[in-house]
């Protein structure tokens, strides 16, 4: 059994590895197309959004607390509300919701 765990760690060791060198070996020069540059801008965003999403609307006992919950935070955050007071304001709107609804 611990012979798996050690194949599977290596396995993922060197995917990263890999990845990594090819990366390298290929991109030598700075990227110079807007396309490409803004895509590699927005990858990081993309892949946060698509991780806390689907946690975001099913950590409630109702997916309408959670989907309600985060339409306040967007407004909030729209608004220029820091940090803590969006997701104070998500906690409370989950809490409303899961109370009275």
């Amino acid at each position: 059994m611990k012979t798996n765990i050690y194949l599977y760690i290596f396995v993922m060791a060197f995917a990263t590895w890999l990845m990594r060198v090819a990366a390298s070996l290929i991109m030598k020069k700075p990227i110079q197309n807007r396309f490409f540059q803004s895509f590699l801008y927005y990858v990081p965003y993309v892949t946060l959004a698509v991780m806390t999403f689907p946690a975001i609307v099913e950590a409630t006992q109702s997916p309408l607390a959670g989907a309600a919950a985060l339409v306040v935070c967007i407004a909030a955050a729209w608004f220029g509300q820091g940090l803590f007071t969006v997701a104070v304001l998500g906690c409370l709107t989950v809490l409303i919701f899961e109370l009275f609804l």
